[in-house]
């Protein structure tokens, strides 16, 4: 069944997601309006597809954990199933942590992503776009996807205060954040996911230990400074600001690449939308919060039922999870206008639910936008076409949680 608002999300098996009945199944184009809240066969996951509903859901943090406990799952057979996660404590930190840790590891990580700091790496981001681009344009275009994931990388890395000669390493560590969330990881790679973890929480582990705490109160000082002194003062264990550091890899890396490789496939599928944010570059914030609001980097994310209550009519017990699905969301006709159309006038351009929403709202959001905006501006600036490369296709990751394109060619001609 293909999930209203957002077509590329496909799971076999949706039933009404009340227990106490086991009415038909309508056709998918009015399952949002009719089942805004959906059971997912006997997986005990329920999809929940609409603004209202998801909102409600943010609001009742009693009722619904943000803990990741779990994730939906294909089983040999091909029916949907559930991957169970053991219960170790501490390692849910910053997304998927619940009050009070959640509002301490906010606390320590969020000054560094403040908008005077975030300003602050304008310039190094700038360099960065204008190296990556500069053989890219040279050759006439190519794959998109090194770069999208590249400049990323790099910014976190900057953020944490990583070495920049280990990008390499740090790209790899930053797309893998979702593969556990993909929807179809086997036993093999769950194995060698598994093992790459380990080497990352290695990796930043030594680096934490060998940052001093005492500069945390400079807010330029890298994010480890104050993850050190957390540890330093008790606020946090040493488990939870690794977990801390590998949680800003992926929430800063992987959506980050997600969303600039779609603002580049938009760009090259639409050029005259190219050619009207060349005349006028005010536009390319607006431009990059509606492709945020239709292609979400991170499709959904989870909520754990903590104990038995009702949601839009169905019942749930503890042991079930909600799909909260932000992609269905932000075409919610009930919310937006046109909700399917790309417009750049939207007199609230912000409003969507792609950076999250409420307490858990996304930290990163101004960093995010600030790359997506500065590529865009230097890749227009630098071309006069943008076009899809009829010869190859673009090519997704093959995952039911993350929008990130594995293949991106496209060809440009410069001035």
């Amino acid at each position: 069944v293909v999930v209203p608002g957002s077509p590329r999300i496909v799971i076999t098996r949706i039933l009404p997601a009340s227990r106490k009945q086991r009415a038909p199944v309508p056709n998918a184009q009015d399952r949002g309006r009719e089942h805004p809240i959906s059971r997912v066969g006997d997986s005990g996951v329920h999809l929940v597809a609409t603004w209202k509903l998801i909102d409600e859901v943010l609001q009742r943090e009693d009722d619904f954990s943000a803990n990741l406990t779990g994730v939906l799952v294909r089983d040999e057979a091909g029916e949907p199933g559930t991957f169970e996660f053991p219960n170790v404590g501490g390692s849910n930190v910053i997304a998927t942590a619940d009050e009070p840790a959640h509002g301490i590891h906010r606390a320590l990580v969020q000054p560094r992503l403040a908008a005077e700091r975030t300003a602050a790496l304008e310039a190094p981001l700038r360099s960065w776009v204008d190296e990556a681009l500069s053989p890219f344009l040279a050759a006439g275009g190519g794959d998109f996807v090194p770069i999208s994931e590249l400049i990323p990388a790099r910014a976190v890395a900057r953020v944490l205060g990583l070495p920049d000669g280990d990008v390499s390493q740090h790209r790899i560590w930053a797309m893998m954040g979702g593969d556990i969330l993909a929807g179809g990881i086997g036993k093999d790679q769950l194995v060698a996911l598994a093992r790459e973890s380990g080497q990352m929480a290695e990796y930043l582990g030594a680096h934490l230990d060998a940052t001093d705490p005492t500069t945390a109160d400079d807010l330029q000082a890298p994010m480890l400074s104050a993850l050190a002194r957390g540890v330093r003062d008790g606020v946090v264990p040493r488990a939870e600001a690794v977990g801390i550091a590998i949680v800003m890899f992926g929430a800063g890396g992987e959506s980050t690449a997600a969303l600039i490789g779609s603002t580049i496939r938009r760009l090259a599928e639409n050029p005259e939308l190219a050619e009207q944010l060349r005349a006028d570059s005010s536009l390319v914030p607006r431009f990059v919060e509606e492709v945020a609001r239709l292609d979400p980097p991170f499709k959904f994310h989870y909520r754990a039922v903590r104990s038995q209550c009702e949601l839009g009519g169905a019942e749930l017990f503890p042991g079930d999870r909600l799909m909260l699905l932000w992609a269905s969301a932000n075409r919610d006709s009930a919310q937006f206008e046109e909700p399917d159309a790309l417009r750049l006038n939207r007199r609230h351009s912000k409003q969507h639910m792609s950076f999250g929403r409420g307490s858990h709202f996304c930290i990163g959001a101004p960093m995010a936008r600030l790359e997506a905006r500065i590529l865009i501006d230097d890749l227009l600036d630098r071309t006069s076409d943008i076009l899809m490369d009829p010869d190859r296709p673009p090519r997704y990751a093959p995952s039911i949680f993350i929008r990130r394109h594995e293949q991106l060619p496209i060809r440009v001609k410069s001035h």
